[in-house]
């Protein structure tokens, strides 16, 4: 098949939406698909393609700009002269199968949607416990959403979050992948073995990834005396009340918490095999949490906040230690129970590496490939998905 990939998110920036599709399109291919990846970049206007690895191509679509929403940042196109360029590509690519993650962000999806003639199929990704707006765009978002003939959810939590507002269509819940691999056969970077409990985060720094409170949290175990080092990986720079709390951390204890920055995909299972403890502190949002994923398969006991999405990956008690959003307490005490407890710790990082194992790009690739065979079976009927 020639499928298009296609993202409203900026491909130059790190993101859960981005890494899914890219991984995605890379099982796709090995299974002997061709496979475009379309999506904004940041400067970038040639929408003839680049050739990424065998059949697969990078199509940039457009300039990003960056928009604030429900305490994150979105970078998108929001240009609407973008659409005679969509129509010429759609035209010259002739896919068979069309994947839209995101479906309904503006504004690149809408485009290839409207000028798509092959089996469309969107995968929804969102969870937001604010229902503004696809309660506000419902009746413009119908439209749209008649021109899918197939529906994904990435977990019960985005299902949960869009089907209220889109009913009467059939959805199915295939999650998002993890190269188990990868991450399960890094080796540790020197520098961790100095004695000291690794604690790992990984992400965006906007407000709902929740990293003010793990790093009020990790102040307090300093306080205590603790021997912790706190590592940060990932794009952009802190705020105000973040880079006040990393100054406090490392006058307490010079060298105790670290900005790695946005690292290199080489680079970043090795930052996971040299944690002894992961956290995703996020306050809310979140459909699923391949971070967690990730940390799983490299053997990394899991702190993760007991949110929507995030209670889809991690069992309390199994993979990791669940605790109350927005509690440095309570994640203080978590880090400060695995990183002293052995045998916790061991018991966790078998029960995660279990848990990642089901979700290995292999088998996620092999469901999404039978449900566009089931598409494409329905459209030829003169249906869509059931």
């Amino acid at each position: 098949m020639k499928i298009a990939m296609v993202s409203p998110y900026d491909y130059s920036w790190p993101g859960g939406v981005n890494a899914h599709l890219t991984q995605l399109s890379g099982e796709l291919r090995r299974r002997g698909h061709g496979v475009s990846l379309i999506a904004p970049q940041s400067g970038g206007r040639d929408d003839a393609g680049q050739d990424l690895d065998g059949d697969d191509r990078f199509i940039p679509m457009g300039r990003a700009v960056a928009l604030s929403a429900g305490g994150s940042k979105a970078r998108v196109s929001l240009s609407w002269w973008l659409d005679p360029r969509v129509r010429r590509m759609m035209a010259r690519e002739a896919f068979d199968v069309v994947h839209l993650h995101e479906p309904l962000a503006p504004l690149l999806p809408y485009m290839v949607l409207r000028h798509s003639r092959a089996v469309n199929i969107g995968t929804f990704h969102a969870y937001s416990e604010r229902q503004r707006l696809y309660r506000l765009s419902r009746g413009a978002l119908g439209r749209l959403q008649r021109r899918l003939h197939g529906r994904i959810a990435v977990s019960p939590a985005a299902l949960g979050f869009v089907e209220p507002h889109f009913p009467n269509h059939a959805y199915r819940v295939i999650p998002n992948g993890v190269e188990y691999e990868r991450f399960a056969g890094a080796e540790p970077l020197p520098e961790a073995g100095d004695g000291r409990a690794n604690v790992l985060f990984v992400g965006r720094k906007d407000e709902r990834k929740g990293l003010r409170y793990l790093l009020e949290g990790f102040a307090k175990l300093v306080q205590q005396g603790g021997r912790q080092r706190l590592t940060i990986v990932g794009p952009g720079q802190p705020d105000r009340e973040c880079a006040r709390l990393l100054d406090e951390i490392n006058r307490l204890a010079p060298g105790a918490a670290a900005l790695a920055g946005a690292v290199s995909n080489d680079d970043l299972p090795r930052y996971y095999a040299s944690a002894d403890v992961f956290c995703s502190p996020a306050t809310g949002g979140e459909s699923f949490g391949i971070v967690l994923l990730e940390a799983m398969a490299a053997g990394v006991p899991v702190v993760a906040s007991d949110i929507n999405g995030y209670r889809d990956v991690v069992a309390d008690g199994k993979q990791g230690l669940l605790v109350p959003p927005k509690s440095p307490e309570a994640i203080a005490a978590a880090i400060s129970r695995i990183a002293g407890d052995a045998e916790l710790a061991g018991r966790l990082a078998a029960g995660g590496r279990k848990r990642a194992q089901e979700y290995r790009w292999e088998r996620i690739a092999a469901d999404v490939e039978d449900y566009y065979h089931h598409c494409i079976e329905e459209v030829a009927a003169g249906g869509n998905a059931r």
